[in-house]
């Protein structure tokens, strides 16, 4: 579990479940065009208490106020896989300072296949 440090002035402490961290990792990563959803994130998990689990496929390593990250995606055929990705790196980090506090000291991608484009049933 993080722990944010506190101030002197505080009133107690902050922690951050380790899922928390996960599942803001996941969404943001999620959040970029290309991107599909990894086999861990879509299929193992579909539905948990009526909600997808976004922290499947993506690993966390917390030490003192520094987090280092693991994700899997999928890209949609017709992206460039080295551009999604870093834009997934820069997402995920961006929004891991902003929401937690915590330094980001890396975010690694690793691209698990390539989805194609499902044919339409008529």
């Amino acid at each position: 579990m993080a722990e944010i440090k506190t101030t002197a002035d505080s009133i107690g402490q902050i922690q951050i479940a380790d899922e928390v961290i996960a599942i803001i990792a996941g969404t943001a990563a999620l959040e970029i065009e290309g991107v599909v959803a990894a086999p861990h994130f879509a299929s193992d998990a579909m539905e948990i208490l009526g909600r997808k689990n976004l922290s499947k496929g993506v690993k966390i390593n917390v030490e003192e106020s520094i987090v280092s990250v693991e994700l899997t995606i999928l890209v949609k055929f017709g992206y460039k896989v080295q551009e999604v990705s870093a834009q997934v790196q820069q997402r995920v980090a961006t929004a891991l300072e902003t929401m937690t506090g915590l330094t980001v000291a890396e975010v690694n991608v690793n691209v698990s296949g390539v989805q194609l484009e499902k044919e339409k049933q008529s």
